[in-house]
């Protein structure tokens, strides 16, 4: 089992070697020491193309670190060097943490998957589903309605639940789907300056559905997860920051993850940056999606690489790391098994074929179908500015990469480069 200890140990020792070397042997561990090299090599050619301004990447396998390194820069125009505990904005790879933090609760059986969000949250009992009014062609839209919103509502055929929340299946707010959700939720439900969970979340439920519960996979990337985040609140008592920090951050010794930088960390925050016809341009809001008072679930968290090593690192060793126990083995079996079928291929930019998705995780079933590098089995996600986690658990293997500007193909690399490492 890999520990705490061995990553402390792994991380202070990195600067007392000129190099960034393998913390462990890498042969010891059954990959290859010359092939690992190619990590930076394949992270080198995005960078020098100007597609990144720079990456922290991370493998374990078999309970130690074989390769941990920092490529090119965290700011382009001070030319600062990136570091290995640069901090990066997490988007969508707080996701994955939102999950352990609700299954935490329905193994201590205060939550379970079938509940209705509406025990918790009675805004949502009766939701409505928006349809589309069919009008023969050239027709104008109905009195006041404008053409792109041009619908009836239906009622919901069952409530939605905890486990259509984790599985992406409620049709609550699909940002991706073209449903009229994400239309809608600037004007129904208004994000305000000081707005909490608990005073935004019940504006999602005046939100029609775009589909009805279960029959579709859309990727609620903000709504679904903050509903969870403030059932977590419900349940625990807490402030859904003060339940990860106590309940996860602080047992893992995660020490750099959090919804806002503290003024001593702001140095070490990578500059955000997006692509543009004239290459990287910073962005103009460096926060991302982190607020200081409102912790949505889905997107606001930051952190750095070895502290989501950890995280990852607990779910490959079954839910538990360095003695502290955060879910049970068939807990986390649960959380990396298809809960969806074939709904999920072909959306979000995932392969056609070969995927599923569990609870708030992408699943590999056929890797040869899928066209990727990473085994069967593998579970994870990523986010909006290219940060990924995949758990391997047929390899033994977490591995981790840090950037700020979305390119697939840098994640496919390192896929590819971390895989050919491997050599029994």
């Amino acid at each position: 089992m890999f520990s705490l200890r061995s990553l402390a140990l792994v991380i202070s020792s990195w600067p007392l070697v000129a190099a960034a070397q393998p913390a462990a042997k890498p042969e010891d561990a059954g990959m290859s020491t010359e092939r690992l090299k190619r990590i930076h090599e394949s992270i080198q050619r995005h960078v020098d193309a100007g597609e990144i301004c720079g990456a922290v990447t991370v493998v374990a396998r078999r309970g130690v670190v074989v390769h941990f390194e920092a490529h090119g820069l965290m700011d382009i125009e001070s030319k600062k060097p990136m570091e290995k505990d640069t901090i990066f904005r997490l988007a969508s790879m707080t996701k994955p943490i939102t999950g352990v933090a609700v299954l935490m609760l329905v193994e201590e059986g205060k939550i379970r998957l079938n509940d209705p969000v509406s025990k918790f949250l009675p805004e949502f009992r009766d939701m409505k589903v928006a349809m589309p009014r069919e009008r023969a062609a050239g027709a104008a839209p109905a009195p006041g309605a404008a053409a792109a919103l041009d619908f009836y509502t239906v009622p919901a055929n069952r409530e939605i639940t905890v486990q259509d929340l984790l599985t992406h299946t409620s049709g609550l707010v699909s940002t991706v789907s073209g449903g009229f959700g994400a239309k809608l939720a600037a004007t129904m439900a208004p994000h305000g300056p000081g707005d909490t969970l608990a005073s935004y979340v019940p504006k999602l439920a005046t939100i029609p559905l775009d589909f009805q519960p279960g029959t579709q996979w859309a990727y609620s990337g903000a709504a679904g997860p903050e509903v969870l985040s403030r059932i977590v609140e419900i349940v625990s008592g807490q402030t859904y920051d003060e339940f990860l920090r106590t309940r996860i951050f602080e047992p893992l010794g995660m020490k750099d993850t959090f919804f806002y930088p503290p003024d001593d960390r702001r140095p070490r925050l990578v500059t955000l940056y997006r692509k543009s016809p004239n290459g990287l341009e910073k962005d103009a809001n460096q926060d991302g999606f982190s607020n200081k008072t409102y912790f949505g679930g889905g997107g606001g968290l930051m952190s750095t690489a070895a502290d989501y090593l950890q995280f990852a690192q607990m779910l490959l060793n079954g839910g538990e790391l360095n003695g502290k126990r955060l879910l049970g083995p068939r807990t986390v079996e649960l959380m990396a098994s298809n809960h969806v079928g074939d709904m999920f291929n072909g959306k979000l930019g995932r392969p056609a074929h070969g995927m599923g998705f569990g609870l708030i995780v992408q699943v590999v079933e056929d890797n040869v179908a899928a066209g990727l590098r990473v085994s069967n089995g593998s579970f994870g996600w990523d986010g909006a500015f290219g940060t990924q986690v995949w758990v391997n658990p047929k390899e033994k293997m977490v591995t981790v990469i840090m950037i700020q500007t979305q390119v697939a193909q840098v994640q496919r690399d390192f896929e590819n480069a971390v895989m050919q490492a491997i050599v029994e």
